[in-house]
């Protein structure tokens, strides 16, 4: 198996008006191969998680109304578009494709989800367009398994993983961090076990600092592998984060996390999450970095 989860699916589902920010999940691994960071064997095609990895996470009566396609117009309309089962089809492939980076990190240290970051779903809703948070099952997964004893999720998407809080609110192995526009979605926030809110407009030099003296803060949960959501919404170019990222910022921001990750021995599994720049080549350079910085690192 490859290092990077990928699928067509993860770009092709989505209604008319949500295709342009979904055309990144092609054109990540294209440029990745077109610069000859990665090979063909690098990348793998995950199959559908199975109702058992779900349901670690996820409540069954959530799910239940997922799989039969019967969840009410009300609750379809908080997650942004139509439940279809193709749609849910690509849920349960990214999940189970962060599943399988996260073994594969275990392993070799580092690996990718190209599509991911679905963090906005929680134990018995769907919202801000995922339905399932699949790096909330892969860590319920390492768990079950006994893969993994304690686990610690960076979320730097600009928007909070409201849903991760949710889900392991009550989990002691799990510590979830989260570094968000603080008036940004969701505007009702959840409690993660650290929360750094940020003010709009922020700048690169404040952000690093806010992160560099959160990260070793961290290891006081004695964490033996890392989930980490590499959003790069937080860009200055973003339609909708609010902050004011420099590429340059959200390269550094990378690189302190990795290398956080491996000077502490830690293994590490990525999911893209968010990025909405105008520029659909702004979003890719900024996700492609994030692969670039992360394999280097690590190799």
């Amino acid at each position: 198996m490859g290092r990077i989860a990928w699928h067509p699916l993860f770009a092709h589902p989505l209604p008319e008006g949500h295709r342009f920010p979904m055309l990144k999940y092609e054109l990540i691994p294209g440029q990745l191969l077109h610069e000859g960071v990665i090979s063909p064997n690098d990348l793998f095609e995950p199959e559908p998680a199975n109702e058992a990895a779900v349901l670690l996470a996820h409540e069954p009566g959530y799910w239940a109304q997922l799989r039969d396609l019967t969840l009410a117009p009300r609750e379809q309309r908080r997650i942004g578009f139509p439940l279809t089962a193709q749609l849910l089809e690509r849920e349960l492939r990214i999940a189970q494709g962060t599943i399988d980076t996260a073994i594969y990190a275990q392993e070799n240290g580092i690996a990718f989800n190209v599509a991911g970051g679905t963090h906005h779903a929680g134990s018995n809703w769907g919202e801000g367009f995922c339905l399932l948070n699949d790096q909330a099952i892969a860590a319920s997964f390492l768990l079950n398994k006994g893969l993994s004893q304690r686990i610690l999720i960076i979320d730097l998407d600009v928007h909070q993983g409201n849903g991760t809080a949710e889900i392991f609110e009550k989990e002691d192995r799990v510590f979830t961090f989260s570094m968000h526009g603080e008036k940004n979605f969701p505007f009702r926030k959840e409690v993660s076990d650290l929360d750094i809110p940020l003010e709009d407009g922020l700048k690169d030099d404040q952000f690093l600092r806010k992160l560099e003296a959160a990260l070793p803060e961290l290891l006081k949960h004695q964490p033996d592998f890392v989930f980490y959501l590499s959003g790069v919404d937080v860009l200055e170019s973003d339609k909708l984060g609010k902050l004011a990222l420099s590429k340059e910022g959200c390269k550094t921001r990378d690189k302190m996390v990795f290398t956080f990750c491996k000077e502490n021995n830690l293994p590490v599994q990525v999911s893209m999450g968010g990025g909405y720049s105008p520029n659909i080549r702004d979003i890719v350079e900024a996700h492609c970095h994030t692969f670039k910085i992360g394999l280097d690192i690590f190799e």
